[in-house]
């Protein structure tokens, strides 16, 4: 029996076909062979130049920027704002009128207390002579008992009306001093209708405005703000209280705000409050930056953000955190105590490891205290293999 021909032909296509992928098989077999015979691809060192600098360790903290004083000008007495002569930014000097309120009411008191003064005066000046009437009669009756002419009765009236006198004439001094202390009250409070600057400073709030209600019931309203000197101002800063222990008095401190980016001024720290703040569980104390502001780029108000300085070395030898947690792949992970470190540093062309002494850390470098580090040597601070031509190189490692 006779095989068809489209038989023979699918047999000789799947022959093919096996072929085929046994050919695709064997040469992806020698591909793998040659990429795991090639040799390694050199690795290529990320190297920085140790050199001499300054170590600083800083406490982050945020503030605002205030006056160094700032006086509240207020009101005494109640009334109607009748005129304004200060608004924001003026300059004011000791004395100097910023506002006046109604003074019509308490003129009206002071004429008033004037009038029962005069009345208190004018009945003292009676009552004195009346004094004096009582006092001659006394005498009289005394002289014309001592002839036999007066009744003893006559005399010791006149002596009862001289003692009354003289009573009611202390009874009109005290008076006329109590209406004389009433007059001085109203014209105090006449006086505080005028709102006068108690300092030489600049306004930077104004509470008040012409035809505007002042009550001064309870509490005394503040119409006024001044700032003594724009030119020195400070920075209250919340340190949390993990960080306050080291902060002093003296402490060098800088600060940045947002309407100047880039730019940082600098400070000292003036006054470590020991008043706690807790808000939210979360313990803060005020710490004081005082700075010179000649310029008068610092305004009230604004948001700072501070970095103290709480330790310094200068012109010491340093290294970068990258180098101290580098190691090459496979050499054993150091183990160090406080104050020791290792590095690798670049040796013809191979990485030898280096054991150093550490001091200080703020973070980007680390002082070295001690060891074979010298200024000028290179270390490591990551490694890459260079990729074959054409290829995506492979990733930058650095100490972790």
């Amino acid at each position: 029996m006779s095989t068809p021909a489209g038989a023979r032909t699918g047999a000789r296509s799947r022959r093919r076909s096996h072929l085929t992928l046994a050919a695709l098989v064997a040469l992806a077999a020698l591909a793998l062979l040659m990429w795991r015979l090639r040799p390694p691809a050199p690795l290529h060192y990320t190297t920085v130049v140790v050199g001499r600098g300054t170590v600083s360790r800083a406490i982050a903290a945020t503030g605002t920027v205030n006056p160094v004083m700032t006086v509240m000008v207020g009101s005494y007495v109640s009334g109607v704002i009748q005129a304004q002569y200060c608004d924001f930014n003026t300059r004011v000097r000791r004395g100097q009128l910023c506002a006046k309120i109604d003074p019509r009411p308490y003129q009206t008191v002071v004429d008033e207390n004037a009038a029962a003064l005069a009345t208190a005066r004018a009945q003292l000046a009676k009552d004195g002579a009346a004094l004096d009437y009582a006092e001659l009669n006394l005498a009289r009756q005394t002289t014309l008992l001592a002839r036999g002419v007066a009744a003893q009765d006559a005399v010791d009236a006149a002596r009862s009306a001289q003692r009354q006198a003289r009573a009611q004439r202390e009874l009109d001094l005290a008076v006329v001093r109590q209406r004389e202390a009433a007059l001085a009250a109203a014209r105090v409070n006449l006086g505080y209708t005028d709102i006068v600057s108690p300092v030489d400073g600049t306004v930077v709030t104004r509470n008040v405005t012409v035809g505007q209600t002042v009550a001064a019931s309870f509490q005394t309203p503040t119409l006024f703000l001044i700032a003594t000197d724009l030119t020195r101002m400070q920075v209250d800063t919340n340190v949390s209280e993990s960080d306050i222990g080291d902060v002093t008095t003296g402490d060098a401190a800088s600060f940045d705000v947002e309407a100047y980016p880039g730019r940082s001024f600098g400070g000292r720290v003036l006054q470590v409050r020991q008043a706690p703040q807790a808000v939210q569980n979360v313990v803060t104390y005020d710490v004081v930056v005082g700075v010179d502001n000649p310029a008068l780029a610092l305004k009230p108000g604004m948001t700072a953000t501070v970095a103290i300085v709480v330790a310094e070395r200068r012109d010491v030898l340093r290294v970068p955190d990258q180098a101290l947690r580098y190691a090459p792949a496979g050499a054993p992970e150091a183990v160090a105590g406080d104050g020791q470190g290792r590095v690798w540093v670049l040796r013809d062309g191979a990485p030898q490891a280096l054991a150093l002494r550490t001091g200080l850390d703020d973070d980007s470098y680390t002082e070295v205290v001690g060891g074979a580090l010298r200024a000028g040597d290179r270390v490591i601070v990551g490694e890459q293999r260079e990729a074959p031509r054409g290829a995506a190189p492979a990733p930058l490692r650095f100490g972790l």
